[in-house]
């Protein structure tokens, strides 16, 4: 990182520390590599990546060529940054396995990029000498060097202990993000906010490609693509106000049409339409769009069947 971002005599290590890092990754998915390279853009040097499935090692060749393949172990030898790619559910394991097999370096500095977990599931790691950084791009990864450019203005939710909140936060400019800091309690509800706007993002609009083509629809995401981009654009400028459709307006007649036709026709849709719908209902009914007499409708018309049940 740049000299000016270096923390002073509270960092525990970091002003000591040369102003290019070598830089190694543990877990060679989707996300790791990528920021690797962001890295190396950035002047770093990509130094070691550990990898295990056929698919991480094609990852890391294509986005850290010439970059070694070695263990997890050897990767924390070689490296003074080394970053986490691992699953959320695998992490805790791996960083306590580093630390009490003396894999890990009194002022290393480590780096894992979950969005559940703040910096304390790196505490056994912090005991054993490293400085740890949670440094979460909010950003979907597909594994291909197109995962470089999109983290140029992405955000990154960063946690840290305060004495390296500098450091953290200079290496996401570097990598090309912007910095938001979320407090250890915070990371939870913060990555679950995540989920929702961006996994279910996706689910929901997969469900719409495939009723369009049920409905005969040739192109529909040529279709949809216009139509969602206008919603996302209104509701990141307006929240709620941007709520448009007919559960807003409470045209209960319309949803239960929509509903008699999922029913027949992709039946497994039925509970998320339900669920979306009322979410939607309870929302506009707050701020005011949906008028109180229109919503005992629109909610009857929404009200569980049995035959339903099976479509769960």
């Amino acid at each position: 990182m740049n000299a000016s971002h270096t923390p002073g005599p509270r960092s525990g290590g970091v002003e000591d520390r040369p102003a290019r890092l070598t830089v190694g990754v543990v877990g060679a998915g989707r996300v790791g590599p990528a920021l690797a390279a962001a890295l190396r853009l950035a002047g770093h040097r990509p130094v070691a990546v550990s990898g295990v499935s056929d698919a991480s090692r094609r990852r890391a060749a294509a986005l850290l060529p010439d970059v070694p393949l070695v263990e997890p172990a050897q990767v924390l030898a070689r490296a003074d940054l080394v970053l986490l790619t691992v699953p959320d559910d695998a992490l805790s394991a791996l960083v306590t396995g580093l630390a009490e097999t003396g894999a890990v370096r009194p002022g290393q500095l480590l780096a894992h990029t979950s969005g559940r977990y703040g910096a304390a599931v790196l505490d056994p790691a912090r005991r054993a000498g490293a400085l740890p950084l949670a440094l979460h791009p909010a950003m979907t990864f597909t594994g291909t060097t197109v995962d470089v450019q999109r983290l140029e203005g992405c955000s990154f939710g960063v946690t840290a202990p305060e004495e390296l909140r500098l450091a953290a936060e200079a290496l996401v400019v570097e990598m090309g993000g912007e910095p938001e800091w979320i407090a250890e309690e915070n990371r939870p509800l913060y990555h679950a906010a995540l989920a929702i706007g961006s996994n279910h993002l996706v689910t929901l609009v997969a469900q719409a490609r495939e009723l369009l083509q049920a409905a005969g629809v040739a192109h529909p995401g040529r279709m949809l693509g216009p139509l969602l981009g206008a919603a996302l654009d209104n509701a990141l400028r307006s929240g709620d106000q941007a709520l448009t459709g007919p559960v807003a307006r409470g045209d209960a007649g319309t949803v239960a049409a929509h509903l008699d036709q999922l029913r027949a026709h992709s039946p497994q849709t039925v509970a998320s339409y339900v669920a979306m719908a009322r979410a939607t209902a309870d929302r506009a009914l707050v701020n005011g769009m949906l008028k109180p007499e229109l919503a005992e409708p629109l909610l009857d018309a929404l009200a569980d069947r049995p035959d339903d049940q099976g479509a769960r």
